[in-house]
């Protein structure tokens, strides 16, 4: 076997490059305990070179459309248009062929396959390709399965896809396809699910959408989900939409739209215990993978499937030191009127000014939980930011009305005490009885004159 494709169970943590993101996420999920997923294996991205590699017209192509900018749209579009013809109508190698043939005849020749594209700048976890490239249901038949395979590999060059690498970056010749080819199946119901909510990015609260049919009606908006919060099994709030079609596969391959009968409408998709089921599920997999997650899952048979799982890249990353605790960050950059990031010089700054700050998103905060568990650090903590800052008064005087969270809060030392102590900070740098310059020298000519009083 050259690796041309490779079975779900073969996939290992490193075939990135062979399998792209939504392979290897399949693939680590496939031999999790307890998670059910859709059998499949994966084109690699050596039959994918091969193609590309062996066409000199792609070559040629492929040489154009590097030298374009994002300005230049008429030319991505046909050039790109140009790329897609000429793979869609390539020879596959023997090779590669028999080997796709092999995998395919023994998941069952008779059995309908998705047929879904994985890109190897894709599902990571500082780039979301989510959607750049191109699925196809309810795949039926060698011939059919082969010539999807073909137009996944062309869906690397539609203009979305060409456009969204020159904007961030990737070399159209350094990214590669590989091709999911999964037993399809027909469910009840599907939808997708965020284990952090995407409204308030609070990674305490799971967020499901769920539809009757296939996912796609919910993906390509046809329809308005169902959507239900939960919180360590606790169901917290459900939202139940008038779905009024589903998308639903056809008995010879392909899909339809279907309009749902009136009794079906506003009917509940899942039933509690399935939403209880579905996010205890989903916490497992975040778990096992380590960050937030975006999970596409469907329901059939009473069995929940999970298709996909990727990290959520939208989320304001955490601190580096989390000890899982409950913790209140102050942004000092919010504090000083510095929202952007700052740049390796200013975090220097303050680290020489012996200054406690914790780093997350190239910001800086503050730690005020242990002040905030304190009945004195809570007062002295309000009259400091009434000196400095309103918004900030106005925000710390809204948290503290939560009791409940604030009794959560793990007790410590504090940043703010009485004594000698200054009880207000500007920079914020604590320094009494003194005042003196400091000149900061910047590249090799521009000067900045900080004031510390």
């Amino acid at each position: 076997m050259s690796n041309y494709v490779l079975n779900f169970q073969k996939i290992e943590k490193g075939d990135l490059l062979l399998v792209g993101g939504k392979g290897l996420n399949l693939g680590e999920l496939a031999q999790f305990d307890g998670i059910q997923v859709p059998e499949g294996f994966c084109v690699t991205t050596k039959a994918y070179k091969k193609v590309i590699n062996q066409n000199t017209e792609i070559a040629d192509l492929l040489d154009q459309l590097s030298t374009l900018m994002l300005e230049d749209r008429e030319r991505i579009t046909e050039i790109s248009r140009k790329i897609r013809s000429v793979i869609e109508n390539a020879k596959i190698p023997k090779e590669i062929v028999e080997e796709i043939v092999g995998c395919y005849t023994k998941l069952g020749e008779e059995e309908a396959y998705a047929v879904r594209s994985s890109a190897t700048a894709e599902d990571l976890p500082n780039a979301s390709f989510a959607g750049q490239q191109d699925t196809y249901l309810n795949i039926i038949g060698k011939e059919a399965i082969l010539e999807h395979v073909r137009k996944c590999w062309a869906s690397l060059f539609t203009d979305r896809a060409v456009t969204y690498r020159i904007q961030n970056g990737f070399d159209h010749r350094k990214v590669y396809l590989s091709v999911v080819i999964q037993r399809m199946v027909f469910p009840q119901a599907s939808g997708i699910l965020f284990t952090a909510d995407p409204v308030t990015s609070n990674r305490k609260v799971v967020s499901i959408d769920a539809s009757f049919g296939l996912g796609e009606a919910l993906v390509s908006g046809i329809v308005t989900a169902d959507n239900y919060k939960v919180r360590d099994g606790e169901l917290l709030e459900k939202t139940i939409s008038s779905k009024k079609t589903a998308i639903y596969a056809l008995k010879n391959g392909g899909t339809e739209e279907c309009e749902l009968g009136y009794d079906r409408q506003n009917k509940q998709t899942l039933t509690d215990n399935q939403i209880i089921s579905l996010e205890r599920m989903a916490r497992e997999i975040e778990n096992y993978f380590g960050s937030p997650q975006d999970i596409e899952w469907c329901l059939a048979d009473d069995i929940i499937y999970i298709v996909q799982s990727r990290p959520i890249t939208t989320l304001f990353p955490l601190p580096e030191k989390n000890d899982g605790q409950l913790r209140v960050y102050l942004s000092a950059g919010h504090q000083q009127m510095m929202t952007e990031p700052i740049y390796p010089l200013g975090m220097s700054f303050f680290e020489f000014m012996n200054y406690e700050v914790i780093t997350a998103g190239g910001r800086l905060f503050i730690d005020l939980t242990h002040d905030l568990a304190s009945p004195i650090g809570r007062k002295i903590s309000l009259k400091t930011m009434g000196k400095n800052d309103p918004l900030m008064y106005n925000a710390l005087s809204n948290l503290l009305k939560r009791e409940n969270l604030i009794k959560s809060l793990p007790k410590g030392k504090r940043m703010f005490t009485l004594g000698s102590e200054e009880l207000s900070w500007s920079l914020p740098v604590h320094a009494r009885g003194f005042t003196r310059r400091m000149t900061l020298r910047l590249s090799n000519s521009l000067l900045i004159k900080v004031r510390i009083r």
